[in-house]
């Protein structure tokens, strides 16, 4: 009956108690992964394999004890993760998707004996969830495991924070950790990730005592990095946001007097023009990158700098794309000093990805269609920042006698009681301004005619060493 339901590439949707009919494999396949796994329960009506749908065909899905009850939204979460590698690699066979097999298994465990609300994966989800909200110490989260295993010896849950992270980077909720030199030199990472010593300064990369090193290897610097492509394909994978992921294009403003969106500005109509190929498909990603230091310990006098960068995707309509949810967080970069100057050592991770996205893209699936694959490409247009980040994102310095990102070399500036001030501003007026001759600003008037405009690759040639 379902041999007819076979998409072009010879797969087919499997209706085993792993895969509900979320991941699909060859029809040749088939049969052992569900001899293997089980048939799922509550699939009564085959609407994936030809049978017409009813109204009460709803899915349902059987607990351990046998009972039935209403499917987990966690059944959700896992459509979306698993969707995406059997769309994308569609790779067959009873061995695929093994790696979600914890996450399966706990889904399908309750979380006590009797319980068919909460699953344990549910439950762990909504717990870890609290940690965030709440900022409890991993120590703090490990006792509160504990005592819910002492107060309900028969509960189904992790024993650890550390068991609960790794569960949770199945779902993509992970990030890599990359090493970084004592002196913010370079990092140990692709041609680098096997050295000792830094490739710049050859400081050792492990913390050493006595000048030895310790037993267990300890990196002076963490980087933590999240990549970007797998969450922009998951905006895509899923049918709540699949929609708004094509506001820019659906819903912008029609009056043209009219800003409540970027793509109503000069800057994203005028990269429209130079990039008409990136600009057909509405579903290319316009990013922004918002970046800025914080102390992560709150009020207390330890003087401690960690930044953080940000993307935010402009795809998105207004009301939701500044969004806490919907920001992007890229990179952790570690303290105790801001990176200054060495800012694009630690950016490097997210250059490289972004240039891939850019020239290359990633093959993601379109929710709107049945077995629908693009090539996601993305941008990112601007960055967002105060002054001081500004000059660590630019590599222009926003100190000293050329500080002003406009005037560049032509800023005029005076040293001033050991600070340095800037003047010379009535040179933007017009040349028959009358405030030019007013002796009461210096006890000057003002001949000079506005900063001369830099070319762009006369930057890019300042930049170069």
């Amino acid at each position: 009956m379902a041999k007819p339901f076979v998409n072009d590439r010879g797969f087919i949707k499997c209706p085993c108690r792993r895969c509900l009919n979320n991941a699909s494999h060859q029809l040749e396949d088939l049969e052992s992964h569900i001899f293997r796994n089980g048939f799922m329960f509550g699939y009564n009506q085959w609407i994936h394999h030809g049978e017409p749908a009813t109204a009460n065909a709803g899915t349902t899905v059987a607990g351990p004890s046998g009972g039935i009850h209403e499917r987990d939204e966690m059944f959700d979460v896992l459509d979306d993760i698993i969707s995406e590698d059997a769309d994308e690699d569609a790779v067959g066979g009873p061995s695929s998707n093994e790696q979600y097999d914890d996450l399966f298994a706990a889904l399908r465990s309750e979380l006590y004996l009797g319980v068919s609300s909460f699953s344990s994966l549910k439950f762990l989800v909504k717990l870890m969830h609290l940690k965030v909200l709440n900022k409890w110490t991993n120590k703090s989260f490990d006792e509160l495991l504990k005592l819910l295993k002492l107060a309900f010896p028969k509960i189904d849950l992790v024993e650890s924070h550390y068991e609960a992270k790794k569960l949770m980077m199945k779902m993509g909720l992970g990030y890599s950790s990359i090493h970084v030199c004592k002196n913010d030199c370079a990092l140990f990472w692709k041609e680098n990730s096997l050295k000792d010593t830094c490739p710049v300064c050859s400081e050792s990369r492990w913390k050493l005592q006595s000048g030895k090193r310790s037993g267990k290897n300890v990196p002076h610097k963490v980087l933590r990095y999240f990549l970007v492509g797998p969450r922009l394909k998951r905006l895509f994978a899923t049918s709540k946001t699949m929609k708004l992921m094509r506001w820019h294009s659906t819903g912008k403003s029609k009056d043209n007097d009219v800003m409540r969106h970027p793509v109503d500005g000069k800057s994203w109509q005028e990269f429209d023009k130079r990039h008409p190929q990136f600009a057909g498909d509405v579903r290319n990603v316009r990013l922004g990158l918002a970046a800025d230091g914080f102390n992560p310990f709150g009020n207390m006098s330890l003087s401690y700098s960690m930044w953080h960068v940000v993307l935010t995707t402009y795809n998105l309509p207004p009301w939701i794309c500044m969004k806490a949810e919907y920001l992007m967080l890229s990179l952790l970069i570690p303290g105790p000093h801001s990176p200054g100057k060495d800012m694009d050592v630690f950016l490097r991770p997210l250059i490289d990805e972004l240039n891939e996205l850019w020239v290359h893209g990633l093959d993601t699936r379109d929710a709107a269609y049945e077995n629908g694959v693009f090539r996601m490409r993305a941008t990112l247009l601007w960055t967002v920042n105060d002054f001081p980040a500004r000059s660590s994102l630019s590599g222009w310095s926003g100190q000293g006698y050329r500080a002003c990102p406009t005037c560049n070399e032509d800023t005029p500036s005076v040293r001033v009681i050991g600070k340095t001030a800037y003047f010379g501003h009535r040179r933007f007026l017009p040349t028959n301004h009358h405030w030019r001759s007013n002796l009461q600003f210096d006890g000057c008037t003002e001949r000079k005619c506005p900063p001369r405009d830099s070319v762009r690759q006369t930057y890019l040639n300042s930049f170069v060493v």
